[in-house]
């Protein structure tokens, strides 16, 4: 992977050149930051830069150089090595999960243009290897994965070059595998760089963060993505500004709202129909719209409620007509373009309260029909609290 690949983070590229230009680069780094900023990204083009891999328009083109991008080009660096969170599957027994053995899913993964990971999709991603619902569990790092990294970089370098080990989330390493990487770090062998992208440093010892050097990155800056949405995904200028405000910084949130089919359109669809129904006070049919959230599972319709929110908040700054503090696609915005004055200081907080008192009681394994059913109720009362009498009942 190039440094051309990685959207945006210049401040942090020109830092990691400079230190190969002056040959102070630390035995291992931490790169810290929000999800979808480009750690991993970066940490991938950094480690293919020190083994070899340069950009189309280099001048050199040795054999040497050539070999290492073929190599790198499929993830099969002998010099690179990758540890990540794993799950263990029902198949496995007694034995314990190592990354080696999902090193076909992880490999997929990069290559299907993933340099922005995200830990769901990489559970998802191993658990389809089994029958069973192994997406639902846990993934960490082993006290075994230490082991095998300290088995790697004991090994010489078949390059000549450097030997590195990226490991993605370490914050997700047991304590026995902790303790362990705590030594490898003390003492490194020679010409070994260890790569830590986390998303949560402060879950880590202290005494692993001691000892490596923290770079921190920021969000991608909103024109950085409006152009990487333009060159990488085809949209026109002014989607693409819309989906960059959006997504505030993250890839991953930006490719997203981009899945017409995602989650956050059922999402949207869901909404309408409740503020709709709820506003025509149709009370059978608001019925049904309950038995068909409550068939969700619990995390579903916590997601749903943070969605509810979310539109709640953004038809609330609609009624102040600032662009600058709206984040809403184009048919979210078509929506609270009538729906939002329907909500005001009146009425905002106590519905802003209702979502949340309904997710504590999801949390809570409460009925969900019954969850679900107060709240519309609840929802109408809310509403019809700021529609006059004489008003004739239409929805918005």
């Amino acid at each position: 992977m190039k440094f051309s690949e990685v959207i945006g983070q210049q401040d942090v590229k020109n830092r990691l050149m400079q230190m190969v230009a002056e040959h102070r680069v630390p035995h291992a780094l931490l790169f810290c930051g929000p999800e979808g900023c480009g750690k991993m990204a970066m940490a991938l083009a950094f480690a293919s830069y020190l083994l070899g891999e340069r950009e189309e328009d280099a001048e050199d083109d040795s054999p040497q150089t050539r070999r290492a991008t073929s190599m790198l080009r499929k993830w099969e660096h002998p010099d690179l090595h990758f540890t990540y969170p794993t799950i263990k599957l029902a198949s496995m027994g007694d034995h314990s999960p190592v990354s080696l053995d999902f090193v076909k899913e992880w490999r997929e993964m990069l290559l299907s243009e993933a340099s922005y990971p995200q830990i769901n999709d990489w559970i998802s991603r191993m658990g389809k290897t089994s029958s069973e619902k192994d997406g639902n569990k846990q993934a960490i790092i082993t006290v075994e994965e230490s082991e095998a990294i300290s088995h790697n970089i004991s090994l010489m370098s078949s390059q000549g070059g450097y030997k590195i080990s990226l490991i993605w989330l370490p914050e997700r390493m047991n304590i026995q595998c902790a303790n362990k990487m705590l030594k490898l770090l003390e003492e490194p062998p020679r010409q070994t760089l260890f790569l830590l992208v986390s998303e949560q440093p402060e879950l880590l010892l202290e005494t692993i963060r001691s000892r490596t050097q923290r770079i921190d990155f920021k969000k991608i800056a909103t024109q950085e993505l409006e152009q990487a949405l333009i060159e990488r995904r085809g949209l026109d200028k002014d989607t693409a500004h819309r989906m960059a405000r959006i997504a505030n910084g993250n890839w991953n949130k930006a490719l997203e709202e981009l899945n017409a089919g995602n989650e956050n359109q059922q999402f949207l669809d869901l909404f309408i129909m409740l503020m709709r129904l709820a506003y025509m006070r149709k009370i059978h049919d608001l019925k049904k719209w309950c038995d068909i959230v409550a068939a969700f599972n619990r995390e579903k319709q916590k997601r749903m409620l943070d969605y509810f929110t979310h539109m709640l908040r953004e038809s609330f700054m609609y009624n102040f007509h600032q662009e600058e503090l709206v984040y809403m696609t184009q048919e979210e915005e078509n929506f609270a373009k009538n729906f939002a004055r329907f909500i005001n200081e009146a009425n905002i907080i106590d519905i802003f309260h209702l979502f949340d008192e309904c997710k504590a009681m999801i949390n809570q394994n409460a009925n969900a029909k019954i969850i679900f059913f107060d709240m519309v109720l609840n929802v109408i009362v809310m509403l019809m609290s700021l529609i006059h009498i004489s008003e004739p009942t239409r929805p918005y």
